[in-house]
């Protein structure tokens, strides 16, 4: 009797056990959705990649899903996406018709954030210096090839300028920094429109070449008497001073995420494709841009899952709405309302098999 009261017994608790494990709360890591095994694949732009790099480990806490972002310049991001060798490219330059043509699909671009191009150098001191237009491009030219240059002392009297020479310094790889960039001074100058003119990657008529935003303002560093363009919170994060640009206004602007918002107070197209260098806006900073997202319109291609598809376009979504946050605390301006509107309208184009993905 003994003997079957304690199998009994046992039974019992054995049981209880299976119906506590079965009701007790599960940890968060057991907790995984689906896209939590999701990794996906982005590579282009460096004007953005502080804010993508905070972007995207944000998404990761929240969601699970890893993104796997290489800041290689936004042409290598544009030969990616042309390969189809990752889930999105990323492009400080929209691409235009030619480049269009080239693709071998449609392609959606969808605005991220706004920055700015800044000139930056090494100088004793590090003071703040005004530059015109017409000095500025004239500059990169080589036509004003010493920093006591007459012009150069013009616009800043109050600065003692040193007897050096200017050692120009641009990026070597294909580079939306250096499209929106040459895109500013082929507006203001009509001699860099016909000797150089505006691409990712032009035939620079003077200076060093160097990879990336890191390279240029690594290189800038270590260079007395050097100048160059980088977006500016690699500036900032370097501790590089930053030139004062004048505007169509007269006004000599800081690039701020005040000033780059004020550039952008126009109306963006439908396609969302637009250039807002050398801005009308009075308060604008003149090298203003937005930087972009590149998609392909319809996903179902290469045998891709329709799954990963739509957690390319769920990130992209957030990265545009909810990760606004995170943009002005590393000085890039958000979306204005007006560009929010259009990057929903061109995500809800993106199809699965002709069928929208949200």
């Amino acid at each position: 009797m003994k003997t079957i009261k304690l199998v009994y017994l046992l039974t019992t608790i054995a049981f209880v056990g299976v119906l506590a494990s079965a009701f007790s709360p599960v940890s968060k890591s057991e907790m995984k959705s689906p896209a939590s095994n999701v990794e996906l694949l982005g590579a282009g732009a460096s004007f953005p990649y502080p804010l993508y790099s905070k972007m995207f480990n944000e998404y990761n806490i929240k969601t699970g899903v890893k993104v796997n972002y290489q800041s290689i310049g936004s042409g290598g991001g544009i030969k990616q996406l042309m390969s189809k060798t990752v889930d999105f490219g990323a492009s400080d330059a929209f691409l235009n018709d030619e480049d269009l043509s080239k693709m071998p699909a449609s392609v959606v671009h969808i605005p991220t954030c706004l920055g700015a191009a800044v000139i930056t150098y090494n100088l004793p001191g590090n003071p703040t210096l005004k530059f015109t237009p017409d000095v500025a491009a004239d500059i990169f030219l080589g036509k004003i090839a010493n920093w006591n240059d007459a012009r150069i002392k013009q616009l800043n009297p109050a600065v003692i300028l040193p007897d050096m020479p200017i050692s120009i310094v641009h990026r070597s790889d294909g580079s939306g920094t250096t499209f929106i960039f040459t895109d500013y001074l082929s507006k203001v100058s009509p001699e860099w429109k016909d000797k150089v003119g505006h691409k990712t990657s032009v035939d620079w008529p003077v200076g060093l070449g160097a990879k990336g935003n890191e390279g240029v303002s690594g290189m800038i560093k270590q260079t007395p008497g050097a100048v160059g363009y980088v977006e500016l919170i690699y500036a900032l994060q370097n501790k590089m001073p930053v030139g004062l640009l004048q505007n169509k206004s007269g006004k000599y602007i800081e690039a701020s995420i005040k000033s780059v918002t004020a550039a952008a107070n126009q109306v963006i197209p439908a396609d969302a494709r637009v250039s807002i260098t050398n801005t009308d806006a009075p308060d604008g900073y003149p090298i203003s841009s937005f930087t972009w997202i590149l998609l392909y319109k319809e996903q179902n291609y290469d045998g891709r899952p329709q799954d990963k598809a739509k957690e390319v376009v769920k990130l992209v979504w957030w990265m545009t709405h909810e990760a606004q946050q995170y943009a002005a605390p590393l000085i890039y301006a958000p979306l204005p309302k007006e560009a929010i509107k259009v990057v929903e309208a061109n995500l809800k184009s993106i199809v699965f098999n002709g069928k929208s993905l949200l």
